[in-house]
């Protein structure tokens, strides 16, 4: 309990651990980062809390030298308002900062997310791709189906080549019945042919022994 020299008054114990620190940071100046560090902390979102714990400070050092009990009492709801106005503003830093961690836990999270997603956007681009070669070489071949097609169409079917063939084999096999029997002919002719050079020579040589007998007779 704080005692002012004309009015006790009970101050709770976390608000005089508030003005003990207070105090120790008023009379007691730290080092400039130290001070940076301390109202970004204090001073949370830049909502004024700093200019609150000077307030508080200033309260604090007019309700220990109040000469009244009216004074002091008006100091001490000052002071009380500031404490619970710094208390509610410490309590919302709490929880930005919890609120901050939950949403760099959550980013994390979204960037795993983005990392996995990218990861899979690159193997169905690589899937896609292979897919377009894929689909490059069957349309290739199949250009090249269409064109041995059109080839293909441009000759008879095969039942018709089949006919054409049978007819060819036919022709072929009259043909050369004709030819054997050509050949017979001329083997009869060559034969005949040979008597007859025979039947000449023979002829001749009648001739000629007849035309030599008058002559011997003669002489």
């Amino acid at each position: 309990m704080l005692v002012n020299s004309n009015v006790k008054y009970e101050i709770p114990s976390v608000c005089i651990c508030h003005f003990i620190l207070s105090t120790i940071f008023y009379f007691f100046p730290l080092s400039i980062d130290e001070v940076i560090r301390k109202r970004l902390l204090i001073d949370g979102d830049g909502a004024g809390d700093d200019r609150r714990i000077n307030v508080l400070m200033k309260s604090f050092i007019k309700w220990c030298n109040s000469g009244s009990q009216e004074e002091g009492y008006t100091q001490y709801q000052r002071m009380l308002g500031s404490l619970t106005q710094c208390e509610f503003s410490m309590g919302k830093t709490l929880l930005v900062y919890d609120m901050n961690l939950k949403e760099m836990e959550n980013y994390e999270k979204i960037y795993k997310d983005i990392e996995q997603s990218i990861s899979a956007a690159h193997e169905k681009i690589a899937e896609c791709k292979r897919e377009i070669l894929q689909a490059k070489r069957i349309r290739k071949n199949r250009q090249e189906y269409d064109a041995l097609a059109k080839v293909i169409q441009q000759h008879p079917d095969r039942h018709e080549t089949l006919k054409q063939l049978e007819a060819l084999d036919k022709e072929l096999q009259r043909l050369c019945h004709i030819k054997e029997s050509v050949e017979e002919k001329l083997e009869l002719r060559k034969k005949q042919f040979h008597v007859l050079l025979s039947t000449i020579h023979e002829l001749q040589q009648t001739l000629e022994s007849k035309n030599e007998s008058p002559h011997i007779t003669n002489n």
